[in-house]
């Protein structure tokens, strides 16, 4: 039986993932899922799974190297799917540091620990080991040119602290296996949606906020272009580079789905309404009237666009989820899950939310 360190699992994508991976192989894998449990980390996210005897969640940040070196000791991990980040744009440029020490130093941490367990004596590695390390597209800065994409080879070009962070923590990546010939690969891919997104992002937030008959905060003038990826999707993408993907490699793991932010919450409104009863006092709130304009995120790139022929020609994946089908699924799970959408958005989110968008 493989054993999978998952860091980061009770966040958004690491949680999709779990999931997907015990639908995929049921009992014949052991999954130990690590995670800090900072604001976006929420174990409710997990309850499916928390009674699996082939599941084991342990409390434990990635920065703490005793830590990390414990957790590599006292299991047999074979691979390591590394999601454990401080991920949102607007939070690293209020505080830059803890990007830092999280998506670059922790990354450190956890190829030192891999490496020490995993390195045999002649320096080589033992088989069937792998570290994954998942990263974004945003590492590549902003495509200005409406044909152009990203692809593998397109040179680095982060402009926000979060994106440098991650554009370190990948580079570090690349240089153990450049060094020591480490057993790892690289993944970047789009904007990810779909359950258990915390609501600071772009999709969550504007569920919650129409639904509340809130304003719907858009940067600027909300023509700037993301490609959008739904996480069931991403997931399987994932799970393909770690059976197939070549040692060494990075794979770019995007949807082709390219939509201007104001199309997306334009989106929202529209597949809120049509799935919303006529009697449900919530319909009423939903509107476009809600929009506001607000001042544009500081070097805010312009558009993202992904180019996933590699891992298409490679291993085969495409994305399964049109992006009108996988947006239905989204709202209509935001709908069903009103509990837990209430019990993340009280408290510190509240205030953060005042000071972030002044709406």
């Amino acid at each position: 039986m493989r054993t999978y360190l998952v860091t980061g699992g009770a966040g958004f994508i690491g949680s999709n993932f779990i999931y997907y991976m015990f639908r995929k192989y049921g009992n014949d894998i052991r999954i130990i899922n690590v995670d800090a449990l900072t604001y976006a980390g929420n174990l409710a996210n997990l309850d499916g799974v928390k009674d699996r005897k082939n599941y084991t969640f342990l409390r434990a940040d990635i920065r703490n190297k005793d830590a990390i070196e414990k957790i590599f000791k006292e299991n047999n991990v074979d691979i390591v799917v590394h999601f454990a980040a401080e991920s949102h744009v607007d939070r690293s440029i209020t505080d830059p540091e803890v990007f830092v020490e999280t998506n670059v130093v922790g990354t450190a941490v956890l190829l030192n620990a891999a490496k020490a367990v995993w390195e045999k004596d002649d320096g080589t590695f033992k088989e069937g080991k792998r570290f994954l390390h998942v990263s974004t597209d945003e590492v590549y800065g902003s495509l200005s040119d409406p044909k152009d994409y990203f692809y593998e080879t397109t040179p680095y070009d982060p402009h926000s602290p979060y994106s440098a962070s991650k554009a370190s923590a990948d580079l570090i990546v690349k240089a153990y296996v450049d060094t020591y010939h480490f057993p790892a690969c690289i993944t970047n891919c789009s904007n990810n949606y779909g359950p258990y997104q915390f609501p600071e992002k772009l999709i969550p937030l504007m569920i919650n906020n129409a639904l509340a008959g809130k304003k719907l905060p858009v940067y600027g003038d909300g023509r700037n272009v993301r490609d959008w990826l739904y996480v069931d999707d991403h997931c399987k993408g994932i799970d393909m580079v770690i059976e197939k993907g070549r040692l060494g490699e990075k794979y770019n793991i995007g949807g082709h789905n390219e939509r201007e932010n104001i199309q997306i919450v334009k989106t929202i409104i529209s597949t809120l309404r049509e799935i919303l009863p006529e009697d449900d006092p919530r319909r009423n709130n939903v509107s476009e009237d809600l929009i506001t304009y607000v001042e544009d995120r500081k070097g805010h790139d312009r558009r993202y666009a992904i180019a996933p022929d590699k891992i298409s020609s490679e291993l085969g994946w495409l994305p399964d989820t049109k992006f009108e089908d996988g947006i239905r699924l989204t709202v209509k799970w935001y709908l069903e899950h009103k509990a837990w959408m209430e019990n993340i958005t009280s408290g510190d989110y509240q205030e953060y939310y005042r000071r972030q968008y002044s709406v």
